[in-house]
């Protein structure tokens, strides 16, 4: 047996199912190997964009995600992906293949080690034959357990020596114990305290939460004390269809009513959520209340620079039963915010129609919002990038469906549809994807990978010919906005030059049709929606003009 087979032999035995990247000379005869053992292989057309739907495949299946790259350039080329990885804390491993051990001199020689570094990687070399799988276990156990991306670096003449170890692979899955973590009496008790004294309780549930399938106990929680639930960014739209009391996301991309309901909080109870400024912005969301923080880290500051007034350390669901076991024992029953006038609030309409701002052949963004999510199922997952046109969809898709959020993760537009890509691949079902008109040109190219793969993927362009986000802070700054205009081709076409489906759509009725098509048999589609740039949306009012709305 070859190292680069001992490598490939090791990866399969992790459970690596799925692997994305671009093949080079230093890279192939794992690949070869590694298909052998029945991976599927997704052959990108760029090795950053592989890494991004690696970072989507373990964001949607909870397994680290695999990318792969050739040396040098090919490893070269991640940089911006696994910064992002890094901020998202996504379990990923890397394999890049590397030039001869040493050889300094080669056409493609990069210090990989300074160079994962620098884009906020861990990095392991199989710098000799022996320590090929212990490398690729430590690889796997630092990713599953760390939530981090990790580069296994590969040398092209290390891994064409022979591996001679003939003991059995032990996977990293078989070293992991994942007990429950138990919260201790006394936090509990003085969490209990805390929650009994007050008469407003807000829940804010996270992405640890969600992950750690917490939602009877949160449920339960929110009953017995009357509390007001709302979610992170990264947890939009969790449990809205199980609660009467849910007020969407806290924080920056709240609603005005959350803004208001919020801010009659007298305690807030965390769970799986950080609390970082945008969630509390920066402390003023919340002024009166008390904090009491449910996590498994050993400790967290929160975004006020402060830490909660009761941390109990604990997995979300053992934390939260035992603070309402300790509420029920007592007899604490808080009405709260579960009162009529307070539900009739929640369940008017975020905005009237009547608002709407159309322009001839233009549609009002948030009218194409409201169209999307009445038109496609809940059962189509949402994944939401960053920039000025996917602030609309963030704030205002309200059905209960699947949503990955990729803002605040190093900022980095064009990500999403990547992600797409990857959690399309996880799941094996349709999902779709909100985007600016920038950032899905970023990486156009990728379109055409999800049609080679038939992946039933489903673009929506938020159009509005130039860079958005920039349109907006210039006009607000008193720069010329004119030089963020970039004027687009159609996209439905270019889709449909591409392998795929497409429509540029101008009317709400127009995408009704376009989104009923792609319901109707899902298959790799762009939808071109053209929007106005006169509606500006809710955070840039309130980042760029201090406006409540």
């Amino acid at each position: 047996m070859k190292v680069y087979e001992a490598l490939a032999s090791a990866f399969a035995a992790e459970g690596t199912t799925d692997v994305f990247g671009m093949m080079g000379d230093a890279n192939m005869h794992w690949m070869n190997a590694l298909a052998g053992h029945g991976t599927r292989l997704y052959e990108v057309r760029h090795e950053g964009a592989g890494l991004s739907m690696a970072h989507g495949f373990a964001r949607a299946s909870g397994r680290p995600g695999v990318v792969t790259t050739t040396s040098g350039p090919g490893t070269a080329q991640l940089a911006t992906s696994m910064i992002v990885a890094s901020r998202a804390r996504t379990p990923l491993v890397a394999f890049c293949g590397e030039t001869a051990l040493g050889d300094e001199s080669a056409v493609q020689y990069l210090d990989q080690r300074r160079f994962a570094a620098a884009i906020e990687c861990d990095f392991l070399q199989v710098a000799k034959a022996d320590s090929a799988q212990e490398v690729v276990r430590r690889a796997f156990y630092t990713a599953r357990t760390e939530s981090r991306p990790v580069m296994v670096s590969a040398p092209i003449d290390v891994q064409l020596q022979d591996f001679e170890d003939d003991m059995p692979y032990v996977p990293s899955t078989d070293l992991l114990t994942a007990p429950r973590l138990l919260p201790h009496p006394a936090a509990v008790e003085q969490a209990r305290d805390i929650v009994a004294s007050s008469k407003r309780v807000v829940i804010i549930a996270g992405r640890g939460a969600r992950g750690a399938e917490a939602d009877e106990q949160i449920l339960a929680l929110q009953r017995r004390t009357g509390a007001m639930l709302a979610t992170t960014l990264q947890a939009k739209n969790w449990l809205c269809d199980r609660s009467d009391y849910h007020v969407g996301i806290a924080g920056l991309f709240g609603s005005k009513l959350a803004m208001e309901l919020l801010q009659e909080a007298d305690c807030v109870v965390a769970v799986g959520a950080s609390l970082n400024h945008y969630t509390i912005e920066s402390g003023y969301l919340f002024p009166e209340a008390k904090y009491v923080q449910i996590d498994t880290a050993p400790h967290v500051v929160m975004g006020n620079g402060r830490v909660a007034d009761c941390y109990v350390r604990a997995d979300a669901a053992t934390g939260l039963t035992a603070l309402t076991e300790a509420l029920e024992a007592r007899g604490v029953a808080i009405e709260g915010f579960h009162t009529a006038e307070v539900h009739r609030r929640l369940t008017a309409p975020l905005i009237d129609p009547a608002e709407y701002r159309s322009e001839p052949g233009l549609l009002d963004p948030r009218e194409a919002i409201a169209v999307i999510d009445d038109e496609l199922p809940g059962d189509i997952g949402l994944v939401l990038g960053s920039g000025h046109q996917t602030d609309f969809g963030t704030m205002l898709f309200q059905r209960s469906r699947e949503v990955t959020s990729n803002y605040g993760m190093f900022g980095a537009i064009g990500q999403a549809p990547l992600l797409t890509i990857g959690t399309v691949v996880a799941g094996g079902k349709p999902a779709f994807v909100v985007e600016g008109d920038a950032s899905f040109l970023m990486h156009l190219s990728e379109f055409e990978t999800a049609c080679r793969y038939e992946l039933p993927l489903l673009v929506v362009v938020m159009n509005d010919e130039g860079l958005g986000a920039e349109f907006h802070k210039a006009q607000a700054k008193g720069l010329d906005p004119q030089l963020a205009v970039i004027p687009t081709p159609e996209l439905g076409t270019v889709a449909r030059a591409l392998g795929g489906g497409g429509a540029t759509v101008r009317t709400a009725a127009e995408l009704r049709t376009a989104l009923a098509e792609y319901v109707r048999a899902p298959r790799p589609t762009v939808i071109d929606v053209r929007i106005t740039r006169e509606v500006l949306s809710v955070p840039y009012r309130r980042i760029q003009y201090g406006e409540d709305v």
